[in-house]
């Protein structure tokens, strides 16, 4: 028979052992490389999460002007925050599970099964107890994986990439905005029955009182009526105490004034025009504007000119004008919006829409009166909101009239239109919401069985007009 000589037999075993070293190699190497892979990825999702729910009303303005087609892709991923946490949660939660495993398996291989049975056979001699070598040669390679891969996910995969993310959340955002909406449609499926299972464990939770630690604002009002003790359910105790609670509910929008009916001076008014316009207004501080109210250049402040009414010869008033004016967005609340006031010491505000166009103006008063029911100086008129009583359950508004003064009038909460209202503030908003453009005159829209709006003025432009008739009232 037969048989190799030893020299060929003797060759064949080294290339043997060197193909099997080639290939033990080649797939430690390319599970150290999937390891590094994965804990890039963990990263990035774990950062996006704090960048996407970081991003600011600025921030978003920012993304949309520099990125459009990333703004349009957070824009939609922020819609529903829900099933984006979910998605963001189930991606990163499957790759860290891989990260162990492929972690696992570079330990036992990188270090040899021999090595961790010679210190397993080292613990059996020094331990008291007698224990399984191969238990404790898996146990020790369980915790070897388990601290490396620990420390390694939370420095690199955790807190790393969210501080990172937090100070950098716009390009964040950007750079994750595409890889998370195609995961958002890859998990969705998974996604919405997490989502859907935390919702109806929410519901039975809020059904059976458990969520009942969680303090409301109900809950605050009626300790608020419960604490003060009185028989007469109007004490203006109780009343300033839930409006002070309420505060964070009305925005810049609400309390403005609109910018058609704020009175300005043009910069390129000569002296005697402006000096008519703040005898005849009474107003102490009056916005200075070019052209129109998208371009603010500053705030005159009356006082200001009381030097100048002996002089003649001095008619340069622009001088005058103090340029430091204070902006802020619709969306501004109004707990906010006196904290601004108070650190910034000022008292009037230009209100910007979305697109960083002039809305209306803000003072602090605005925002006191939300407080502490309306203040009314020398120069207020007896009644601000311009309104008919036609009979004892009918009323006549403007249309630019806006619901918290229509609801003032009315006696009723606010709340009564939040079913309809949309995103409107004004009684003609309010209309439009349901219209998507200038209803004709006579058009009726009804609010639940109790209120019935009625328009019954209109122009090319605007409602002017408005007529409520509340059911049952008289």
């Amino acid at each position: 028979m037969d048989t190799d000589p030893p020299d060929s037999s003797h060759r064949k075993t080294l290339i043997l052992t060197s193909i099997f070293i080639v290939v033990s190699t080649f797939h430690l190497s390319l599970a150290l490389v999937g390891v590094v892979l994965l804990l890039y990825l963990s990263a990035m999702i774990s950062g996006s999460e704090v960048a996407l729910f970081s991003l600011n009303k600025s921030d978003l303005e920012i993304l949309r002007e520099q990125y459009p087609k990333s703004f349009k892709l957070v824009q939609n991923l922020l819609r529903d925050q829900g099933r984006l946490l979910a998605t963001i949660l189930i991606a990163n939660n499957f790759i860290n599970i891989a990260i162990v495993v492929l972690s696992d398996y570079l330990v036992w291989n990188f270090f040899t099964e021999q090595m961790f049975q010679k210190f397993a056979l080292w613990l059996q001699g020094t331990l008291p107890f007698h224990l399984s070598v191969h238990y404790v040669a898996r146990t020790i390679n369980f915790l070897i994986t388990v601290v490396g891969v620990t420390t390694l996910l939370l420095l690199f995969g955790e807190v790393a990439p969210k501080i990172y993310a937090k100070v950098n959340s716009i390009q964040f955002a950007k750079r994750m905005a595409r890889p998370l909406y195609f995961l958002s449609k890859a998990l969705y499926p998974l996604a919405s029955l997490f989502v859907g299972l935390s919702n109806k464990i929410e519901k039975g939770l809020d059904s059976s009182g458990v969520s009942g630690s969680m303090t409301t604002k109900d809950d605050l009002d009626k300790a608020i009526s419960l604490t003060v003790h009185t028989d007469d359910p109007d004490n203006p105790k109780v009343e300033l105490l839930k409006r002070i609670l309420k505060l964070d509910e009305v925005t810049a929008k609400q309390i403005m004034t609109p910018r058609v009916d704020v009175l300005t001076v043009d910069i390129d008014d000569d002296y005697d025009n402006v000096l008519d316009t703040v005898k005849t207004s009474g107003f102490s501080r009056i916005p200075v504007i070019e052209e129109d109210f998208d371009h603010v250049k500053g705030i005159l402040y009356v006082k200001d000119m009381l030097g100048y009414l002996r002089n003649s010869k001095e008619k340069d008033w622009r001088s005058l004008i103090n340029t430091d004016i204070m902006y802020v967005p619709e969306t501004k609340k109004g707990n906010e919006l006196l904290k601004d006031f108070q650190s910034k010491h000022k008292h009037i505000a230009i209100v910007v829409d979305e697109y960083g166009g002039g809305a209306g103006l803000v003072t602090l008063e605005d925002v006191m009166e939300e407080v502490i029911g309306e203040i009314h100086d020398e120069f207020d008129e007896d009644q601000e909101v311009e309104f008919r009583r036609l009979n004892a359950n009918t009323y006549q508004f403007e249309g630019k009239t806006m619901l918290n003064d229509v609801a003032r009038v009315l006696e009723i909460d606010v709340d009564e239109f939040d079913a309809v209202r949309g995103e409107a503030d004004s009684l003609a908003g309010l209309i439009l919401e349901h219209t998507g453009g200038l209803p004709e005159r006579g058009f009726t829209l009804m609010i639940g069985e109790a209120y019935k709006i009625i328009v019954e003025e209109v122009d090319h432009r605007r409602i002017k007009q408005v007529k409520i008739i509340v059911k049952g009232k008289g």
